[in-house]
């Protein structure tokens, strides 16, 4: 499994869940700080281009940017 970390807004964190949750299967979200709104996504690796795709669509309606992370102890 691949896993890729976002900074996104607060607001927007049941948002991306909800869209993604859409597409079931693809990918599996976590919010892994709910303050800094950091969330992580943990993709299968046959569907790493098709949630690019969907981030990169998704950047067209929130703030959405992919960070380093490790998750947090």
């Amino acid at each position: 499994m691949i896993e890729k970390y976002f900074k996104i807004n607060r607001k927007d964190i049941s948002y991306i869940k909800f869209v993604l949750e859409g597409y079931e299967g693809l990918a599996m979200v976590t919010t892994i700080d709910r303050y800094d709104a950091i969330v992580k996504l943990v993709i299968a690796p046959d569907f790493v281009s098709e949630v690019e795709n969907i981030v990169m669509a998704l950047k067209d309606e929130i703030d959405i940017e992919e960070i380093e992370g490790e998750e947090k102890s």
